[in-house]
This record gives structure tokens, sequence and C-alpha cells, in this order.
């Protein structure tokens, strides 16, 4: 089956945790969302879960 259109301006994004990169540990932590282009131009930032570092972390979007 073929992929899928994308419809109007909601598009796929990475989020990835910042504290992991700055730490230097091996690994990552990173999440898949949606966000809709038109309303939310800018990058994403968002509290999520690091299952690496057993906290909630700031996680940005990533291109």
């Amino acid at each position: 089956m073929a992929s899928k259109k994308a419809k109007g301006n909601r598009v796929q994004v990475v989020l990835e945790c910042t504290e992991m990169k700055n730490s230097g540990l091996p690994g990552t932590s990173r999440y898949i969302t949606t966000k809709n282009r038109k309303n939310t131009p800018e990058r994403m930032e968002l509290k999520k879960y690091n299952p690496i570092l057993k906290r909630v972390t700031v996680h940005k979007e990533i291109k």
C-alpha cells in the first residue's frame, strides 16, 4: 500500500531530550508527535519522560 498523503498543515516532528545531549551519556530519548505548522511555525518544546534518566526533561523539536 502506498504511503498516505499529508492532509493540510499537520506534520510529523521528532522531539529529542536536551539534557541527554548535554550530559554526554550514551543513548537518546526521542518522541514522535504531530503539530499544526500553521498554528505553531516555531520549533516545539515539551516536557516528556526520559526513561534513561528516569525523570521528566525538556524535549525540543529536531530537524
